[in-house]
């Protein structure tokens, strides 16, 4: 089957995010909105008809995970990753940042420590502060084209201070970079030796590109294994992330031990009916999909990382080894006059995130996303190319 991604579909009346906060974030409605890390793509026809059939039985009660849901999770890690998991070691969790927070409540206390290396995901440092616990910065090194880990620092950070938790976000987000084995390797050593527990945010890992592959955090070594928390889900690959259909990964059996029995005391790792049956459907359909989408987005990115800097040189926009969102280097502008960034592409009509929200480092850099019909995007850079002409005449 050959599915359509070319579909502009109007998600007005729908209380998304993309458009609903618009004006409370922009100060603008009329904006293309290429922010929020959902897809404008169809949810896959094989997940609204397991949803659909569902909705058809006239109750809607109390439900269990239905036959083949865990297996499907399983069976989708070994089929895209070579990633072979036991049952024992998987759980439901009701969302990728809600099972940080939950983590972090378990595993830390008030006022500890947490590392997160930014700039990256902003909830890391919010979900951290707003439980009361400290942010310590691991800050990533920009290259020109992709980040490196300042393991060096690091290490210096947990031979000052004990750092029970450290958040990774594998593959980062938002600089598209997947994390190879020897730098995951080590920094599974560094946290084994300081016993620091690792929270692996992986819900890009199913979106590789150039042939790249993932690595998830906890089968790269036995280090890996003891400290390794893995977090992930079908949401960002199948666009569903409304439905809530996060899971955990947790090889230790005494690290999962208390984690596990915390989430069941508390009924936290029982899923609704809605997520069990999109998530199935996903990974058991959900194959070709996955590979046609895939092949739409890289070609999305082969097109502004291409035009984009042609038309405005002084636009850095490097392909991303996985996902659908572009990390752009726009510190240049300044050279034409530019001093507000992030107010330059709203003046092109363009709602975009702002780097400075993912931390140090983020300082001049957007990003965009791109997982949208190529129709868009050729209007939001025909826009920005305008209004960069204009701004610089």
């Amino acid at each position: 089957m050959t599915y359509n991604f070319d579909t502009v579909i109007d998600r007005t009346g729908t209380d998304t995010v993309k458009l609903g906060r618009l004006k409370d974030l922009f100060g603008r409605e009329d904006l293309i909105p290429l922010w929020v890390a959902d897809m404008d793509f169809e949810t896959p026809d094989f997940i609204r008809k397991a949803l659909e059939d569902r909705f058809r039985h006239p109750i809607y009660g109390y439900t269990m995970p239905p036959e083949g849901y865990w297996q499907s999770i399983i069976d989708w890690l070994k089929y895209l990753h070579g990633w072979e998991i036991e049952r024992d070691s998987l759980t439901y969790i009701p969302g990728i940042v809600k099972g940080i927070g939950l983590a972090m409540h378990h595993f830390t206390g008030k006022g500890d420590p947490v590392i997160i290396q930014p700039p990256v995901y902003h909830p890391f440092r919010m979900v951290t502060q707003r439980n009361g616990r400290v942010v310590v910065n691991n800050t990533l090194v920009w290259n020109g084209k992709r980040y490196h880990m300042d393991l060096n620092q690091l290490e210096d950070i947990l031979k000052r201070r004990r750092c029970p938790l450290l958040i990774l976000s594998n593959p980062h987000n938002p600089g598209g970079c997947m994390w190879d084995r020897e730098t995951l390797s080590s920094l599974a050593r560094i946290c084994y030796k300081y016993h620091v527990t690792v929270i692996s945010d992986e819900i890009h890992a199913d979106m590789p590109l150039y042939a790249n592959r993932h690595i998830p955090f906890t089968s790269v070594s036995q280090e890996a294994q003891q400290v390794g928390i893995v977090m992930g889900a079908p949401s960002k690959t199948f666009n569903i992330a409304g439905l809530v259909s996060s899971f955990a990964v947790i090889p230790n059996p005494q690290l999962r031990k208390s984690f596990f029995e915390f989430l069941h005391a508390n009924e936290l790792d029982e899923a609704t009916f809605v997520a069990t049956v999109a998530t199935r459907a996903a990974y058991t359909q959900g194959k070709e999909w996955h590979r046609q989408m895939l092949a739409y987005i890289q070609n999305n990115i082969e097109y502004v990382t291409g035009e984009l800097p042609r038309l405005i040189p002084l636009i850095k926009a490097p392909r991303p080894d996985a996902s659908f969102l572009i990390w752009m280097d726009c510190r240049d502008l300044k050279q034409a006059g530019v001093e507000d960034i992030p107010g330059f592409f709203t003046g092109a009509g363009l709602a975009l995130n702002d780097g400075t929200m993912f931390g140090p480092g983020g300082e001049g850099f957007m990003r965009m996303n791109v997982a949208c019909p190529r129709s868009v995007l050729e209007k939001a850079v025909s826009r920005l190319y305008a209004h960069y002409r204009k701004v610089t005449s």
